[in-house]
């Protein structure tokens, strides 16, 4: 499903990530981990051309999604997005009523039926376990939800467009703990549908939701496994330093 094939990437004359390979399996949730500056967020960046909005950027090697190398010059940017949802470190709602935020989307790709749309939104919120709680206020802004409502609700709005991956930056970092577990739960619900790719910097939050973890360090994927494997019995000693709080 995802793969990256001696991947470097520079930010002007830094460079960044050093020669980076891993795959990822489909209906699979992988957790990078790793301190501050470590490439982490860039790396999850790479696989739907974030990196592309910051200016004096360069990347060698490949990245394949679904059997494509995603910076050929033939991909469409716009319909790689589609295949491969973003959920940020803060929630970040538009300025529009609960509704309009997960039917903003469909509306952009043109998709002009209401019934079709108002079914999207519906199943959509019913899969970021938010129906219940905004079913019978839909009109009303998205700012009136707590934080981790909006941050399901722009779990929903990813979800509303249909795509296949699923990156989470942080995804509940500026959560509190009830909040946190929702979104949890809510991240091993999805994996059954969505193969989902997570950045952060709680380990014990890692241990719980993923399968397989990553832990990166000044640039370089130090170590990739079974997340079990990995905190249990990790190959490397900087794996091992890292886990125990040695540093980082």
């Amino acid at each position: 499903m995802i793969e990256a094939k001696d991947i470097n990437f520079y930010y002007g004359d830094f460079h960044a990530l050093k020669d980076i390979n891993i795959k990822m399996d489909i209906n699979t949730v992988t957790a990078f981990i790793g301190p501050s500056g470590c490439g982490k967020s860039t790396f999850l960046r790479l696989f739907n051309r974030m990196n592309d909005l910051i200016d004096k950027t360069r990347i060698t090697g490949e990245c394949i999604v679904q059997g494509e190398n995603i910076y050929d010059k033939s991909i469409q940017v716009d319909q790689l997005r589609k295949k491969v949802g973003m959920v940020f470190q803060k929630p970040n709602p538009f300025p529009k009523s609960i509704f309009e935020n997960v039917a903003y989307g469909l509306r952009v790709n043109d998709m002009g039926d209401k019934k079709i749309i108002a079914e999207r939104v519906e199943e959509s919120l019913i899969a970021a376990a938010l129906w219940d709680e905004v079913k019978d206020k839909l009109k009303k802004s998205a700012f009136e939800l707590s934080g981790g409502q909006q941050q399901r609700l722009c779990i929903a709005r990813a979800l509303a467009v249909s795509p296949s991956i699923l990156l989470m930056d942080e995804p509940a970092s500026s959560l509190d703990p009830i909040s946190t577990s929702k979104i949890e739960e809510l991240i091993h619900n999805l994996k059954k549908d969505y193969t989902i790719v997570i950045v952060t910097h709680n380990m014990q939050q890692a241990a719980r939701i993923s399968d397989m973890t990553g832990f990166f360090m000044m640039g370089e994927l130090v170590e990739f496994s079974e997340t079990k494997k990995m905190f249990l019995n990790p190959e490397k000693k900087e794996t091992q330093n890292y886990i125990t709080g040695r540093f980082g």
